[in-house]
């Protein structure tokens, strides 16, 4: 119940003798159970949503510490696994690298959809709007008002210093890449690139702490939702639970591989086709992503 300033925080627990602290993995968690384990105490990180069923009462500051309390102490609780600085930094260059990848994006889309207000209508993707956007500034005939080029012209510096950036960010992982075996490994599998092995190494701290590649899937929420009482079964679609970044890039690469299955003959597009044929697409996309 005691009320402490960030400043206080470590001072407080560097006297106390080594104990077990829980916490709710949250904004800057990873930070505070690396400097905490650091000082000798047993830090777990637990999901905030299996904390939620040992409040008590109303949500205020006491009642959730009294609820992580009960919470860490259970025997079959599931912990989130803390981070170190350099898999920490792996996953900011991520998550600064999916920001410039919507923001890229959303500039693209606010070009066209400012365009098409007179009449000007660029095909969909991003090569498009580069290629030809330069041109119809040059023409005068084009229809697009005088008042608006010289912004057009900085949206586009805007889009080339995106596109710079993301490459650079494209730089360091491959870079970081060459230096780790475990991402070289997953690179080597269907449908696992670059970004896609760096993720998994930097945002999966042990895969060890999963009994089998089910138990994985079901942690990146790729298995389906159930409901189920008196022995009846109902399955619904997935559960979308877990690390929503790494369950994209997983289904973008499984996507990938459905789509070339049609034109290969191997074992696992035999089983690919006969999947898409049975459930449709999405359904087979799914199901090649935990597979993987």
């Amino acid at each position: 119940r005691q009320t402490l300033s960030r400043a206080k925080v470590l001072p407080f627990f560097a006297n106390l003798e080594p104990c077990l602290i829980g916490i709710e993995s949250c904004a800057s968690s990873q930070y505070w159970a690396r400097e905490l384990t650091q000082q000798g105490h047993t830090v777990k990180l637990m999901n905030p949503k299996f904390i939620i069923p040992y409040r008590k009462s109303g949500k205020n500051d006491a009642n959730d510490a009294e609820a992580i309390c009960e919470a860490v102490g259970r025997p079959n609780m599931r912990f989130v696994a803390v981070k170190s600085v350099e898999q920490q930094a792996v996953c900011a260059l991520h998550r600064s690298r999916q920001h410039l990848t919507q923001a890229r994006t959303a500039l693209i889309n606010h070009c066209r959809g400012l365009l098409a207000e007179f009449g000007v209508v660029l095909p969909q993707g991003s090569e498009k709007l580069r290629h030809d956007l330069p041109a119809l500034l040059a023409d005068e005939s084009s229809g697009i008002p005088p008042l608006l080029h010289a912004m057009m012209q900085e949206h586009l510096v805007d889009l080339a210093r995106m596109d710079q950036r993301i490459h650079a960010i494209d730089l360091q992982l491959r870079a970081w890449m060459s230096q780790h075996t475990e991402a070289q490994r997953l690179e080597q599998i269907k449908g696992v690139g670059v970004i896609t092995a760096t993720a998994f190494v930097a945002g999966v701290v042990d895969a060890h702490l999963f009994k089998n590649s089910r138990q994985f899937a079901a942690w990146l929420g790729l298995v389906p939702k159930q409901y189920s009482s008196g022995g009846k079964s109902r399955l619904g679609g997935i559960t979308k639970q877990g690390d929503v970044y790494l369950r994209t890039l997983l289904v973008q690469g499984a996507r990938g591989i459905v789509y070339q299955a049609g034109k290969r003959e191997d074992r696992l597009s035999g089983w690919i086709k006969a999947l898409v044929a049975r459930a449709g697409v999405n359904k087979a996309v799914i199901a090649v992503a935990a597979k993987q």
